[in-house]
């Protein structure tokens, strides 16, 4: 656990570092072009959030948690990467379902979000960067730090939740500790966080695509059909099922048990 947190602040900081290194820049140009300051915070958002990543990144890699291990690159199989795909998809209309249920979470976070996406930039951090980044975090640093002291069980379901409430947004965390659920397992089941990342592009990458396409759209129900809906949920929960069988026969050389 102390890995664990020691990478959670350290990420925390580089945010700040981030902030700190574009800030004047950001001033200087708000004030070239709009002739004042107020839109300073807005202009700083993007380019601060992508230092921040690119600075973590950097700790990473020196700190030797990106070097040294070829498995946290692998591609396993087209056919693993295929059902992880189809997994995603499960998971992410059934996160969305059981969101619907629970509207009462506040967001905190939309409206950096909606600044967030207002340029390519951004919406490339959040639909790409952002997961890349999260998964060498999350999955090879700390899970792989967990599963070496605890049971896999134990060190999945810890990494799911510190993943949950790294969001620090109450309308996440939810769907963010269960999707750390799985990219957990998925992790311990290949050593990889290749099929991770292609899990959490799809779901970033689709939640921008609807809220750009569909803004007044906030559950897929309203978007499909309160007919259409309840079918969907239950082809979704066969799929996630279908491809947790079809991903558990998956074997690797120094992995003992099944979860």
């Amino acid at each position: 656990m102390k890995t664990t947190v020691k990478l959670i602040l350290i990420y925390l900081a580089m945010q700040f570092v981030g902030a700190f290194v574009v800030t004047p820049f950001t001033l200087a140009y708000s004030h070239i072009k709009y002739g004042d300051l107020e839109k300073a915070t807005d202009i700083s958002m993007v380019p601060a959030f992508l230092m921040g990543l690119v600075f973590m990144m950097i700790y990473l890699w020196r700190a030797g948690y990106l070097t040294g291990d070829k498995r946290m690159y692998s591609p396993v199989s087209e056919s693993y990467l295929l059902w992880s795909a189809a997994m995603g998809i499960s998971v992410i209309f059934i996160v969305d379902f059981l969101m619907s249920y629970l509207t009462f979470l506040p967001d905190f976070l939309d409206d950096e979000f909606e600044v967030l996406q207002s340029t390519w930039l951004g919406i490339a951090c959040i639909g790409v960067l952002g997961p890349i980044l999260e998964e060498f975090l999350f999955r090879g640093a700390i899970t792989k730090a967990l599963l070496k002291k605890y049971k896999p069980v134990t060190a999945i379901l810890i990494s799911g939740l510190v993943f949950g409430i790294f969001h620090l947004n109450p309308a996440q965390i939810v769907g963010a500790t269960l999707i750390g659920f799985v990219l957990g397992w998925i992790y311990y089941k290949t050593r990889s966080v290749i099929p991770c990342i292609l899990i959490h592009i799809l779901n970033n990458s689709l939640s921008v695509y609807l809220s750009m396409r569909f803004p007044d759209v906030e559950y897929t129900s309203d978007l499909i059909g309160a007919r259409v809906y309840p079918v969907c949920v239950i082809l979704s929960v066969g799929l996630f099922l279908l491809s947790w069988r079809m991903m558990n026969t998956y074997k690797l050389s120094d992995t003992t048990a099944e979860v």
